[in-house]
């Protein structure tokens, strides 16, 4: 499955001009937006979106339905979160889940 076009372009519309150091990779099936070099929410291949936060939100973010936590390779990520494509169909969904991603990319040493 091909990650969902749509949903690129929104998010691309939500990280827009003020995110100068935001890129775009084709990872994993999906499309990657990286802010100065990591990966802050991705365009799922599988569907939804993949959204990385501090580890230690990650357990509160759960809690709501559509969020879980992503698996790669048999493992649990404890900061990554895999949510529905029902959620982020909702506007301000998309965004809040977007800006967390990006504030915790942003707390990260640039690559």
């Amino acid at each position: 499955m091909a990650y969902d076009e749509e949903l690129a372009d929104r998010i691309r519309d939500l990280l827009g001009p003020a995110l100068p150091e935001a890129a775009e990779k084709k990872m994993f099936g999906g499309l990657a937006f990286l802010i100065g070099g990591n990966m802050a929410v991705a365009a799922s291949g599988q569907g939804g979106l993949m959204v990385r936060v501090d580890p230690a939100l990650a357990a509160s973010l759960i809690a709501g339905a559509g969020v879980t936590p992503m698996v790669m390779g048999g493992r649990e990520m404890k900061n990554w979160l895999r949510v529905d494509t029902d959620i982020v169909h909702d506007d301000a969904a998309l965004q809040q889940l977007v800006d967390r991603g990006v504030e915790y990319a942003r707390s990260l040493p640039p690559k």
